[in-house]
């Protein structure tokens, strides 16, 4: 259990690592108008992968951590919401007939204060401190 708790406290900094990148990208892509090529579906499955590994870490944790408390359950539900939002609006944008940088902006953005909410409003903690197990 310390393994897999160790292994999800520190896989949110790739997940937001690559939130921030994915966001800067997609907002310069859309400030200067530049044509939607691979990299923007790269960049959003990539943010999405990690983000779907960091839930299923969370999920194995919630189910071998011993006292589950209230907070935890509305912060599963928070991260849920965030993977639902970047999901559904990435697929949206990849199959719009003409793909834009604000969807994909949107879904990362919407996510990333999704997870900020979950971490740091609904556990009370930090997003870059560390928790002692």
């Amino acid at each position: 259990m310390r393994m897999l708790f160790f292994a999800h406290s520190g896989l949110r900094y790739l997940v937001l690592l690559m939130g921030l990148v994915a966001v800067a990208y997609f907002a310069y892509g859309l400030a200067t108008k530049r044509p939607v090529d691979k990299s923007v579906r790269i960049l959003g499955s990539s943010f999405v992968g990690l983000l779907d590994t960091q839930i299923l870490l969370g999920i194995g944790l919630a189910f071998a951590w011993p006292v589950l408390d209230g907070r935890i359950w509305t912060h599963m539900v928070t991260m849920l919401l965030a993977a639902g939002v970047a999901h559904v609006l990435l697929v949206v944008n990849r199959r719009r007939p003409n793909p834009n940088y604000a969807l994909p902006l949107a879904a990362v953005a919407g996510a990333l204060i999704l997870v900020f909410i979950g971490i740091v409003m609904v556990l009370d903690r930090s997003l870059f401190g560390t928790t002692k197990l």
